[in-house]
């Protein structure tokens, strides 16, 4: 029996939750004129929002045993 690739999997899954964190409604909430730690809204979003899907994708690639 042929095991499913179980990595691949979860890239595409990241692949959809950053066409997700990156698409218009929810940018649409950070468009506002506030901003964290002088940093405006949108910019501290896509930053962070980026920096997990990097996370995440490390996270995916270099775990062991798949």
């Amino acid at each position: 029996m042929i095991r499913p690739n179980i990595k691949g999997q979860r890239l595409a899954a990241l692949f959809f939750l950053g066409c997700l964190l990156f698409n218009y409604p929810l940018l649409s909430l950070f468009t506002g004129r506030e901003e964290f730690f002088g940093i405006p809204q949108i910019y501290a979003y896509v930053f962070m929002a980026w920096a997990l899907l990097i996370g995440l994708m490390a996270l995916v690639v270099e775990k062991r045993g798949d």
